[in-house]
């Protein structure tokens, strides 16, 4: 079936992130078979590159389940059908062949040819907006992070937290049960977090758990050899001030960019691929898409959503592949897991 980097297969799915995990389980429980291809070099997407120890609470059947956890799962049910995973590779350029089949390349050279593609691609190629402060490169991976991957990691150490959204606020309160002190600098004295989240941060600064350094913002670095000794702040007019710290987080979000997908000549509608919520197409025929990545009148932009999507792609990429034998739905209680 594979010729050194080359590949055939029945379905390609860009993205290996939950949607993408699950989207080859909904494609092996109508026979068809997935090689999966994602830029990171481990399954999971932003569950597992950027908190894997955040608990999720919409997932059904279970209350809470922390991201990673649910990584692993994902994984064990896609397990029996045998997928080929390709991390570590981006996905560069599609080109339709004659017969019905789809090339694809990836910047390793790999090929595979499939009959249908899914972009399970999330919110496209994803890095954190790093604050432009000068030298902040040789701190980075040794006292900045971008990223809490370990919790543990910081217990008794001075934090420095940057940011006003959920994850500079949820970090906050989860960090200042451990670290030996937590700052958290923001411009402003509002913040854009969960309600009852901001609640308990304000809480914890009057208790003196937690220090608020509002409104501030950053403006330099202080350390050597990668090790942080202070963070030096400023307000809008001017005034300075210096925090000792021995780690910097700053939270200001992710740049998105759909990267190559760009390029391929589909529908988009602000960055988001425009897909039929009926059957997951796009505008190219036998490309499909599905999760955040994807955008369509009512469009509710929740995992649950996209766990739905991948049901329907499944489906829809069944009916290219196997056109001449209609599927006959059957659930899953009463047909099991088919074997392979």
């Amino acid at each position: 079936m594979a010729d050194g980097h080359h590949h055939q297969t029945d379905v390609v799915i860009v993205g290996a992130g939950p949607v993408g995990l699950f989207t080859v389980f909904e494609c092996g429980m109508v026979r068809l078979h997935c090689h999966v291809v994602d830029v990171l070099d481990d399954a999971g997407g932003q569950c597992t590159a950027l908190y894997p120890e955040k608990p999720i609470y919409d997932i059904p059947g279970f209350p809470r389940i922390e991201a990673a956890e649910l990584v692993v799962r994902l994984k064990a049910q896609a397990a029996p059908f045998k997928p080929v995973y390709h991390l570590g590779e981006q996905v560069q350029a599609l080109e339709a062949l004659s017969g019905g089949f789809w090339k694809l390349t990836t910047s390793k050279g790999t090929v595979i040819h499939a009959r249908a593609v899914i972009i399970a691609a999330g919110v496209g190629a994803f890095g954190p907006n790093r604050p432009p402060l000068d030298g902040i490169e040789a701190f980075e991976g040794k006292s900045v992070f971008y990223y809490v991957t370990q919790r543990e990691a910081f217990r008794g150490k001075r934090v420095v937290i940057a940011g006003g959204g959920d994850s500079a606020v949820d970090w906050a309160l989860s960090l200042s049960e451990i670290a030996a002190h937590v700052s958290v600098i923001h411009r402003r004295d509002k913040f854009r977090a969960a309600p009852e989240s901001e609640a308990r941060l304000k809480a914890l600064a009057k208790a003196g758990k937690v220090e608020m350094v509002v409104p501030y913002q950053l403006h330099g670095l202080d350390g050597a050899d990668g090790q942080l000794s202070a963070v030096n702040v400023t307000t809008l007019e001017g005034a300075e001030r210096k925090i000792p710290a021995d780690v910097l987080l700053p939270f200001f979000g992710l740049s998105m960019s759909l990267g190559p997908i760009a390029e391929w000549g589909l529908a988009l509608e602000r960055n988001q691929v425009s897909v039929d919520p009926a059957t997951t197409a796009t505008n190219k025929p036998g490309i499909f898409a599905v999760g955040d990545v994807v955008t369509y009148a009512g469009k509710l932009k929740l995992i649950l959503t996209g766990f739905s999507e991948a049901a329907i792609a499944a489906r829809s990429a069944y009916a290219l592949v196997h056109p001449e034998t209609p599927l006959h739905f059957e659930y899953s209680t009463t047909a099991g897991v088919p074997g392979v």
